[in-house]
C-alpha cells in the first residue's frame, strides 16, 4: 500500500494544562509508532481565538501534526483517541497527497496550456532618429 500524508490539526480547551496537551500528543505519537507510521512535524500553536465558538468556547488551544502512513486504520485510530478525549473540542484531518497530485496536476496542465499559446515577438524600441519627425530647430535650419 503506498504512503499517504495527512494534517491533522486539533483544538484543545484554552484552559488545559500544558502537560495534558504533552501527554496526549504522546499517545498519539504512540499509536503512530505502534503501526511504523511516521510524524514528520509537532507544532504547539498555542491558544488563539476562534473563527466561530466551539462548545461555547471562543478560544483554543491549536495543536498541528504532519503524519507519512501506509495503514488507513491509523487514522482511524487517531480520531477515535481525539474523540474520546475530554481536552479536545474540535479535530480536523486533511489528506495531503492528493491535494499535492490535484495540483501538480492544474500545474501541468497551465504550462501545456501556455505552450500552445503563440508567442508575441518582443517589441524593439525605435531608435532616436530613424522615422522620428524633426526638432523644430532642425527643421527650420533645413528650410
Amino acid at each position: 500500500m503506498e504512503e499517504r500524508l495527512y494534517d491533522l490539526i486539533f483544538i484543545c480547551r484554552p484552559d488545559t494544562p500544558e502537560p495534558e496537551i504533552d501527554k496526549l500528543i504522546a499517545t498519539l505519537q504512540h499509536a503512530v509508532d505502534e503501526k511504523q507510521a511516521k510524524l514528520e512535524k509537532i507544532e504547539k500553536w498555542g491558544t488563539r481565538r476562534l473563527a466561530y465558538r466551539v462548545k461555547r468556547l471562543r478560544e483554543g488551544f491549536f495543536v498541528y501534526l504532519l503524519l507519512r502512513s501506509s495503514h488507513g486504520e491509523l487514522l482511524k485510530e487517531l480520531e477515535r483517541r481525539l474523540r474520546v478525549s475530554d481536552a479536545v473540542v474540535k479535530y480536523l484531518t486533511i489528506r495531503l497527497d492528493e491535494e499535492i497530485k490535484r495540483q501538480e496536476k492544474f500545474t501541468k496542465r497551465r504550462e501545456r496550456r501556455a505552450a500552445r499559446r503563440p508567442r508575441k515577438p518582443a517589441a524593439v524600441p525605435a531608435s532616436p532618429g530613424a522615422g522620428a519627425p524633426a526638432a523644430p530647430e532642425q527643421a527650420a535650419a533645413k528650410g
